[in-house]
């Protein structure tokens, strides 16, 4: 009797396998199948006050976002010539009013700022007590900084300020390394919070948004980003602010005064919004390889608000000038 080889066997046993996938065990039915009325379906929850959907069912995922729709304006009705990406969102009825590229990854500069400020005001209190190390000290060039000097202490309500006001990148660093240990871990948790919003169209390699290589956003992630910050109240406080005092300490106790204005050239006066719309406050950014960022809350004359966005507008001026217009389409 001639033996079989074990590639033969092997063979077989495959050969098996496929068969019995192939017969009548593959059209059986499984046990339950998918039903969205079912009453046992995966799908189906105990209704709760905060779940916003109908009695016993989900919301969908997309159901609280905003939409483009046949009416979303996206082409010549708004000047944004100058910028390579923006969009306006109507947070009432959840839909884009105007979008050009806003998937187009770019980066975001201090616009990263925003989600350093959403991850600190759900992982820390407002008086939780910070101290800086000694890699406060940032070397780059034209990097904006509160001046911060190793040991010096202030609470996350006064860090939350000189981050979002000034755009203060020392301020941000030691945010991130007194809430995760080290930027590296700071920027996990950033970037496991834009998988969470669905942003993921963003990277976040640092907590401040100087150029870094794999560092980027897109316009529709900053309005996710911008409008889950928004749900902290602290955080559209700050934002409305045009200038803020305080005092802080030095690693030996002593105390440091520290004063900042807004950079947001709406709220400084230096730019007006169309009629009927108040800038509620936002987000700057500048750096070389982004140019010049906004992100912006605003209301229209009924408090309806809506987030618009710019990225990469070529000057200061245009960027404000655009933005005038995009908030003319509200």
């Amino acid at each position: 009797m001639k033996c079989t080889s074990k590639k033969t066997w092997r063979k077989i046993s495959v050969l098996m396998l496929v068969s019995l996938l192939f017969s009548g065990c593959a059209n059986a039915k499984p046990s339950m199948s998918y039903d969205p009325e079912s009453s046992v379906s995966a799908y189906r929850f105990e209704k709760s006050t905060s779940s916003g959907g109908e009695d016993g069912k989900a919301s969908s995922f997309a159901s609280g976002l905003c939409l483009r729709d046949e009416t979303t304006l996206t082409g010549g009705e708004v000047d944004l010539s100058e910028a390579l990406s923006g969009v306006l969102c109507d947070l009432n009825q959840n839909r884009i009013i105007y979008a050009k590229d806003e998937n187009m990854q770019l980066a975001p500069a201090s616009l990263t700022k925003v989600m350093t400020a959403l991850v600190a005001l759900k992982h820390a209190e407002l008086d939780t007590v910070l101290t800086a190390s000694e890699n406060v000290k940032i070397t780059e060039s034209g990097a904006t900084l509160c001046g911060l000097e190793p040991g010096d202490t202030m609470t996350m309500d006064q860090a939350l300020h000189a981050l979002l006001m000034q755009s203060a990148n020392d301020v941000a660093l030691m945010i991130a390394e007194n809430i995760a240990g080290s930027k590296e871990a700071f920027c996990e948790m950033m970037n496991e919070e834009a998988v969470a919003l669905g942003a993921t169209n963003s990277c976040f390699k640092n907590p401040h948004g100087l150029t870094e290589d794999g560092h980027y956003s897109c316009a529709y992630d900053m309005y996710l980003i911008f409008a889950a910050a928004m749900q902290y109240p602290e955080f559209t406080q700050i934002i409305n602010l045009d200038s803020y005092d305080t005092i802080y300490h030095d690693k030996d106790g002593n105390a440091k005064e520290y004063s900042c204005s807004t950079t947001n050239l709406f709220l400084r006066g230096d730019y007006t919004a169309p009629d009927g719309i108040t800038v509620i406050g936002g987000k700057t950014g500048t750096t070389m390889a982004a140019r010049n960022c906004l992100v912006l809350l605003s209301k229209d004359s009924s408090g309806n608000p809506y987030i618009s966005v710019i990225l990469n507008c070529s000057e200061r001026q245009f960027l404000y000038q655009e933005m005038t217009d995009l908030l003319d389409h509200v």
